[in-house]
């Protein structure tokens, strides 16, 4: 089968380590198989009788877990845990359906949440993975399906691959009342493709500017002889060499995702989702910030070698059952397991001269596992009291994480900062530190949305969360292990929610986080718990039936939030309190039949409040004070043409400051984006994607002085889709 062909091609171009090609031959095989029941129930047995084929199409009503219809959601769970319309949630939520993501070929989880007013894109972790700043804050931290990624671990060790992402979501503020530990920004979440009862499947071969190849696809179907049993199987491999100076070499990731969906009764419902991503990349941390600017004439220059290699791993499950007792009452189960590894070696930038003429480098290795366990046990109730309808969560949630760092470092040849040569030599490793942090946490939390008028709606939360923090990171003059740090965080909620006639909604919110501390400081032990707290006032409007209009203004405030220790380049230092306000507004939906938008564009003015390293006043990193983006489609909806689509899009992002001294920054960019697509017919699609249209020269993520991650130049993508 030349489907068949071109799997195994892929995963022949991939690294062949021998455990991992293990673990994906069998899901291959689980693939196959799966597409043979789905040619087999598709074949006819002979002398049966043929009926005249009945094809019935439309669309049922939005799920909080289901697909979306263009690019507008109406409805979500991450706010408040309950299948909700967005005009009744208390905080600013955005969401980019999957539409949106095929549209623009958005291959990284920072492509797809910059669609989102007031969030940029953050740091690369030197290539290995994903951040982005949220209202002024940058965070790591993400979830699928409701479930925050391991506690205990401080950078996600690969690049989430989207393809089995429904929706992305985005709640803007602290979030803890729900999600428990996290970023005052806010969280974002991934809703994943449930299977499908009726047979589907997709695939989209791709090929791109500097040998970019990728291949994914999904295949769902109901499993024959039990009833309300479903089966998806989604899978991708990439191999992308970058525009980047890395010596020759690639950056490859598999990411495979199979999923079972069972409802045996109208009452109950089952979902398994296990997640696999392999990773192999180059140590990449970008261009060094010097006299307070990135050079840009050169955005390919890389001051690593061609041995400096990255490996991660990341692997999954979740279960959650949920039952309706009756009309009033549902019980849910979630459980979830988490574990990976990464290593690395590198050549990594440790200063300029003063001259600016050579970069001092040192080798450093890194082996680390990590692990994870998180159970939440919730019950959803309905009732009336005092004449006012009441929706009610109350769950319960244990969590308990560790990860163990290993880490060695020496010295290595230094190059020259403006044309950086390949072939020094690394000097003898010898130990650098030893992390063990181990992360339990109880978490019981309540939630009540009350329903006092048809137009007025209260939303009251609670969440307390206590347990204990191991924390011993030994150091070459330091073995004495601190005791195990207790922890208690309290986090309510509080929203008002009120539509003076249908298509207008205002509302008003309060909110909280609490993060115990994951960074590595220096000389401290058991650092105090990150807290933070949101004000925010916000209005929904329907412009017609298909477009929203959503608008905020907030002010947020951190307290004990770590950053780069601006001496100690390997260690974090606690800087006191930040406070981020300002004001946004998005927009998404369908202007005309078969125009779509979405977009937002926002204010930030994020700075420090209180600290004893950093001046007060200075601005938080990455944080622009103005930044937006719009992607607007057209398909052409009758004549000759039907079929065809045009989209084009336009980000802007403002200058940014590179660290918390504000020693260096860099500058705003506008970057101009564009698509032309073809639906051949309704199982074939050409699409041809450009990004960077006008070549711009920027640097897109910073995040210190030696990692300055710039953007891509202009590059083409082009993508054939196949889908039944």
């Amino acid at each position: 089968m030349p489907q068949g062909r071109t799997i195994r091609a892929v995963v022949a171009n991939s690294d062949r380590n021998c455990t991992n090609n293990k673990r994906y031959g069998l899901v291959f095989t689980l693939l196959a198989a799966s597409t043979t029941v789905v040619h087999a129930q598709s074949s006819p047995i002979q002398d049966e009788v043929i009926l005249s084929e009945l094809s019935v199409t439309g669309t049922g009503p939005e799920r909080a877990d289901g697909p979306v219809v263009g690019y507008r959601a109406t409805r979500s769970a991450t706010a408040t845990k309950t299948d909700t319309p967005l005009r009744d949630s208390p905080q600013s939520i955005n969401v980019v359906p999957r539409q949106v993501i095929t549209d623009q070929q958005d291959l990284r989880l920072t492509d797809a949440v910059t669609n989102v007013s007031n969030v940029t894109p953050g740091s690369t972790v030197q290539g290995r993975s994903q951040n982005y700043v949220i209202r002024g804050f940058a965070t790591q931290l993400f979830a699928v399906d409701g479930i925050l990624v391991n506690p205990a671990i401080n950078f996600y060790p690969v690049e989430r691959d989207l393809a089995n992402a429904e929706r992305v979501e985005v709640i803007k503020g602290p979030a803890s009342v729900l999600f428990g530990r996290g970023d005052p920004g806010g969280v974002v979440n991934i809703v994943t493709r449930r299977p499908t009862l009726e047979p589907t499947a997709d695939a989209s071969v791709q090929g791109g500017s500097f040998g970019f190849r990728r291949f994914q696809g999904s295949v769902s179907s109901a499993i024959p002889s039990i009833d309300g049993l479903a089966a998806r199987l989604t899978f991708a491999a990439q191999e992308d060499p970058t525009f980047r100076d890395i010596g020759g070499d690639t950056n490859r990731r598999i990411f495979i995702a199979p999923a079972l969906s069972w409802t045996p009764s109208a009452d109950t419902r089952v979902y398994i989702n296990a997640e696999a991503t392999s990773q192999r990349t180059q140590y990449d941390e970008g261009l060094i910030a010097f006299r307070g600017r990135v050079p840009l004439d050169n955005i390919r220059r890389y001051y690593g070698e061609p041995s400096s290699r990255y490996y991660g791993e990341v692997n999954g499950i979740t279960m959650r059952a949920e039952h309706d007792v009756n009309e009033n009452l549902t019980l849910r189960q979630v459980i979830n397991g988490q574990w990976g590894a990464f290593n690395l070696f590198t050549a990594r930038a440790t200063g300029v001269n003063n001259a600016g003429t050579q970069v001092t480098r040192r080798d450093a290795s890194v082996d680390s596992h990590f692990a994870a366990v998180d159970t939440q046990t919730e019950a959803i109730m309905k009732f009336d009291t005092l004449g006012f309808a009441h929706t009610a969560l109350v769950g319960f949630e244990y969590t308990n994480g560790f990860r163990h760092p290993y880490s060695q470092q020496g010295t290595y040849t230094p190059v020259r900062f403006f044309n950086p040569v390949f072939g020094g030599t690394p000097g003898a490793l010898g130990f650098q530190s030893e992390l063990k942090q181990k992360l339990e946490l109880f978490g019981f939390y309540l939630q009540d949305q009350i329903a006092l008028t048809p137009q007025l709606q209260l939303v009251l939360g609670a969440r307390f969360d206590l347990g204990t923090q191991y924390y011993f990171n030994r150091l070459p003059a330091s073995r004495t292990q601190p005791p195990e740090q207790q922890l208690f965080g309290a986090s309510p909620r509080v929203g008002l929610i009120y539509r003076p006639f249908e298509p207008l909604t205002f509302y008003a919110s309060y909110a909280t986080s609490f993060a115990p501390q994951t960074a590595n400081v220096l000389n401290v032990v058991n650092p105090a718990p990150e807290t933070g707290e949101q004000l925010e006032v916000g209005t929904r409007i329907d412009i017609n039936p298909d477009l929203t209009l959503s608008a905020a203004a907030f002010r947020i405030t951190r307290n004990n939030v770590a950053g780069n220790d601006p001496v100690n380049t390997n260690f974090s230092v606690i800087t006191g309190q930040q406070r981020s306000e300002g004001v946004e507004a998005d927009l998404a939906g369908e202007i005309l039949p078969g125009w779509k938008v979405i977009g937002g564009v926002g204010y930030l003015d994020a700075r420090i409040t209180k600290d004893r390293v950093f001046a007060v006043g200075n601005r938080l990193l990455g944080a622009p004070a103005f930044s937006g983006s719009v992607w607007t489609t057209y398909d052409v909806q009758a004549g000759s043409l039907r079929g065809l689509g045009l989209g084009i899009g336009v980000t802007h992002v403002g200058q940014r400051f590179g660290d918390l001294n504000n020693s260096y920054k860099v500058g705003a960019y506008n970057r101009v984006d564009a698509a032309v697509y073809y639906d051949i017919d309704a199982h074939y699609r050409f699409a041809v994607n450009i990004r960077n249209l006008a070549n711009a020269r920027y640097i897109e993520q910073p995040f210190n002085q030696f990692n300055n991650t710039p953007g891509a130049p202009f590059t083409l993508l082009a993508t054939i889709t196949a889908r039944m």
